[in-house]
C-alpha cells in the first residue's frame, strides 16, 4: 500500500519500512565508514528498536563485529495497519546483519517484566554464553512493576514552582508560552520508578546471577543533563528525579561488578529529536535553536554519530574512560561547549513566531522527526507500493 505520515499532535500513527530500512542502511554505512573500533563481542541492547539503542546496536555490529540481542517492545504488523518504526528498524537490522554474517536475534516484550528477563537470559545462555557489554536504553512512559505489579506512570513536571516559558508547535512554527505546573511527590516517585535505575540494576543482577557477564564486561545506561533553559522542567524537574537516581545506581551496579573487574557508567548524551523529547514542552524549540548553531559551527551530529563517537573515542580508545567530576561520560560536551550555550541563549530571547525561520532550524527538526518513522528519507520512493507486512528473520518469541 501506499504510506504516508498520518499526525496526532507529537505522534506519528503510521512507518515506512522501506524508508525505515533505508535509515538503517545509512546507519550502518556510517560506522563502517569511521573504520573498525577493537570493542565488544557479544552485546545485549535493552531498548534496542530506536535512538541511542539503536545506534548502539548497529555501532557494536558493524564497528566490532559484534553478535548482538536487542531487547523492545513494538507493535508488530497487521494488513493495512503499519508496525510501529522500531519493528521495521529491527527488521532492517537483522536482515543486514544477517546478510552480514553477523549473529543477530531479537525478544519482543516488555522489557520490565520477569518473562522477558527470563527469555533474554535464557537466548544468551543458549547462543553466546555470556555477554561483555549491557547497553541499557529504555524510553518507556509507564513500568509495571515486576514485584508489585504496581503500574507506575511517568510525569514531566517542574517540582516546587508552575514552569512558564517558551515552546513550539514543530509542524506549524508557532512560538507560544506555556505553564506546567508542579509535581507533587506522589509524582516524582512514579517517574523516578519508571525512568530510574532500578530495572537497569534488576537486569544486571539476572545476568551475574545467572554468571552471564563476561570477565571485564561494562555495562552503560543512557542519560541527559541539558542547559539552564530547560533545567526547570527536565534535569530540576521529575525526569531529573528519575536521571539522579539512574546515575547513583551506575555506582551501585559498578560494585556489584568489581569481582569480574567489570564496569557501569552512565553516558549523557546530547539533545536529539526523539518521540520522548518531541512532547516535551521546551525541548523541540531548544533543539531547533541548538541544531542551527552546531550546524553552522560544524559540530552537529545525530544518533549515529553520537553513539560511535562514544565507542570509538570513549569507551573503547585503548585507555582510560575519561568521565566528569560524578563519574559520568560526557558525550554532550559539543552540545555543552560554553559558545554554542551563550549563543543559544540570546536567541532564545529574539524567538518568536516571525523570527524562528530564520534564526532556528525548525525544517531540520521536523526532518529528523519524520526520520524516526522513515520519511523524508533520501533514496526512497514514497509513491510505490509498500509491504507493511515485514517480519523480524530472529525474532525469538
Amino acid at each position: 500500500m501506499i504510506i504516508e505520515p498520518r499526525m496526532r499532535g507529537f505522534i506519528c500513527l503510521t512507518a515506512h519500512p522501506d524508508g525505515c530500512a533505508q535509515n538503517v542502511k545509512n546507519q550502518i554505512e556510517y560506522v563502517k565508514s569511521k573504520g573498525a573500533i577493537n570493542g565488544p563481542k557479544k552485546v545485549l541492547v535493552i531498548g534496542a528498536s530506536t535512538g541511542f539503542g539503536l545506534a548502539s546496536r548497529i555501532t557494536a555490529a558493524y564497528g566490532s563485529g559484534a553478535s548482538t540481542i536487542g531487547v523492545f517492545f513494538e507493535k508488530a504488523p497487521t494488513e493495512g495497519k503499519t508496525a510501529s518504526p522500531g519493528w521495521y528498524n529491527s527488521a532492517a537490522f537483522e536482515k543486514e546483519a544477517h546478510a552480514a554474517g553477523l549473529y543477530a536475534k531479537s525478544i519482543n516484550g516488555d522489557a520490565f517484566s520477569k518473562e522477558i528477563k527470563e527469555i533474554t537470559l535464557q537466548t544468551i545462555k543458549a547462543d553466546l554464553g555470556q555477554v561483555d557489554l549491557v547497553i541499557y536504553s529504555l524510553a518507556s512512559p509507564v513500568r509495571k512493576h515486576p514485584d508489585t505489579e504496581v503500574l507506575h506512570r511517568s510525569t514531566l513536571k517542574p517540582i516546587g514552582a508552575t514552569y512558564t516559558n517558551k515552546t513550539v508547535d514543530f509542524h506549524t512554527g508557532n512560538v507560544s508560552e506555556i505553564s506546567i505546573e508542579p509535581a507533587n511527590e506522589e509524582d516524582i516517585a512514579n517517574t523516578v520508578a519508571v525512568m530510574g535505575g532500578e530495572d537497569w540494576a534488576m537486569w544486571i543482577d539476572a545476568l551475574k546471577a545467572e554468571n552471564l557477564l563476561a570477565e571485564g564486561a561494562t555495562t552503560v545506561a543512557y542519560s541527559y543533563i541539558g542547559p539552564a533553559l530547560t533545567e526547570a522542567v527536565y534535569r530540576k524537574g521529575t525526569i531529573g528525579r528519575a536521571k539522579d537516581d539512574l546515575e547513583a545506581t551506575a555506582f551501585k551496579i559498578g560494585d556489584k561488578l568489581k569481582d569480574i573487574n567489570g564496569k557501569a557508567y552512565v553516558s549523557v548524551n546530547k539533545a536529539l529529536v526523539t518521540q520522548a523529547s518531541s512532547a516535551i514542552p521546551v525541548i523541540p524549540l531548544y533543539i531547533s535553536l541548538l541544531y542551527k548553531i552546531m550546524k553552522e559551527e560544524g559540530i552537529h551530529e545525530g544518533t549515529i554519530e553520537q553513539i560511535q563517537r562514544l565507542y570509538a573515542d570513549r569507551l573503547y580508545n585503548g585507555g582510560e574512560i575519561p568521565v566528569d567530576e560524578k563519574g559520568r561520560i560526557r558525550i554532550d560536551d559539543w552540545e555543552m561547549r560554553e559558545d554554542v550555550q551563550a549563543k543559544v541563549a540570546k536567541l532564545w530571547e529574539e524567538a518568536t513566531t516571525e523570527t524562528l525561520p530564520a534564526i532556528g532550524d525548525l525544517p531540520g527538526y521536523r526532518s529528523d522527526f519524520l526520520s524516526l518513522f522513515g520519511f523524508e528519507i533520501d533514496k526512497v520512493d514514497y509513491q510505490k507500493n509498500a509491504n507493511e507486512l515485514v517480519e523480524i528473520e530472529g525474532l525469538v518469541n
